[in-house]
């Protein structure tokens, strides 16, 4: 059981573990994969190749030792990353796996400065953490095995239909393997996917942001090819390139904090590249409702070619109470409706946004949101009505 003591002690290692940077959590990493290599079929891959992963830990654990007297500040923070764990299908033996090597690491990076008070300390607040995860987790892994069409682990899909929908980007709609239903999801949730690129030496797991709404016998997630294929784009192109109409991949049940919450008051979609993919789930969702609630819907992209689903969303403005605008990096073509040329400055179309009373929902790279995030602000929008997914290791703006 933690205690006072324990917390006292964990929080005053703050500034070594500060000292040490990084370099604590690439060195954990790389204890873990050689004694447990099978965590790489686990794993982010990528990530690891990147920084991003060893970066993001860090930021975790430093994040946790300032606030372990009070948790509840990161109460969303462990949400999301207990749903982001269970479309791993992360399992409570592997939190002693990497309890053990957090310590082990801690002990060989910090030398005799890392006392047996500090050990215990330690051992204490990351066994407090890991009964956090775990009981959560286990919570969310019941509720989506109990409800309609539910399960728990993966479960084998076939690929139903494979479509291009940009230049970058294409659809996959999954139909389970067994026939039977499968559980309904809320509009801007993901899907945890498991594949064995080709000449790969480990499983690789993802997850996409479902791109259509909810309807109890397939799902659809729409793929970004990312180019750089060394470092990030190892599932992404396989996807592309290896996967067929009629293959088989394995998915997680939906997961995420992310999504469209229902309420009587206007919505503000606003998304960059791919990130337009868990809008178009809530667009998609409010037209089967028959919603007639204001709705802007603002996107950024590169070009025309790289615009998906453009044709498909002005044909919402039909049925939906919806106006939309897109800004387009390289250039407007001439005469074009709705299309606006440069990066996204919202006091373009400051007159029409719901700024004392809307909801905001944010999805693209986190260089794009953090500059839509101030706009909104310096606009008078209060953060709390400010929602966003990020994708890849957990970060906050």
């Amino acid at each position: 059981m933690l205690s006072q003591t324990h917390i006292d002690t964990v929080k005053a290692t703050i500034p070594v573990l500060a000292s040490a940077g990084t370099a604590i959590t690439q060195h954990f990493y790389h204890r873990m994969f050689t004694h447990n290599p099978e965590l790489k079929d686990v794993f982010n891959m990528s990530h690891q190749a990147t920084g991003r992963q060893p970066a993001a830990l860090f930021n975790a654990i430093a994040a946790y030792a300032t606030h372990i007297d009070n948790l509840e500040i990161l109460t969303s923070a462990v949400m999301r990353i207990a749903h982001k764990h269970t479309s791993f299908n992360i399992q409570p033996d592997q939190y002693a796996i990497v309890g053990h090597h957090l310590i082990e690491t801690l002990r060989e990076r910090l030398g005799e400065a890392f006392t047996p008070e500090i050990e215990e300390a330690w051992v204490a607040a990351y066994q407090q953490l890991a009964d956090i995860f775990i009981k959560i987790e286990r919570d969310l892994y019941k509720a989506n095995a109990a409800k309609n069409g539910g399960w728990e682990g993966f479960r084998k899909f076939r690929v139903a239909k494979k479509q291009t929908e940009s230049e970058l980007v294409t659809s996959f709609t999954f139909v389970p393997v067994d026939g039977n239903s499968v559980v309904d999801y809320l509009p801007g949730q993901y899907l945890g996917i498991k594949v064995h690129p080709s000449n790969h030496e480990f499983d690789e797991i993802r997850q996409y942001s479902l791109s259509t709404a909810s309807n109890g016998q397939s799902y659809r997630i729409s793929v970004k090819r990312e180019l750089n294929a060394i470092k990030n784009g190892v599932v992404s192109n396989y996807l592309h390139d290896g996967i067929q109409e009629g293959d088989e991949v394995e998915l997680m049940p939906p997961a995420g904090d992310f999504h469209y919450q229902e309420r009587k008051r206007p919505v503000v979609l606003i998304s960059a590249g791919v990130g337009l993919t868990p809008m178009n789930a809530m667009l998609d969702t409010l037209a089967s409702q028959g919603s007639q609630n204001p709705i802007v819907y603002l996107h950024a992209c590169r070009n025309p070619q790289q615009h998906s689903f453009a044709e498909h969303v002005a044909s919402l403005t039909e049925t939906l109470n919806l106006t939309h605008y897109t800004w387009l990096e390289d250039g407007a073509p001439e005469n074009a409706e709705r299309m606006i040329a440069g990066q996204m400055q919202l006091a373009q179309v400051a007159e029409i946004l719901p700024l004392t009373d809307g909801d905001f929902y944010l999805c693209g790279p986190i260089g794009f949101m953090m500059f839509i995030k101030d706009q909104l602000l310096s606009l008078g929008v209060v953060e709390d009505r400010i929602h966003y997914e990020v994708f890849g290791p957990h970060q906050n703006f």
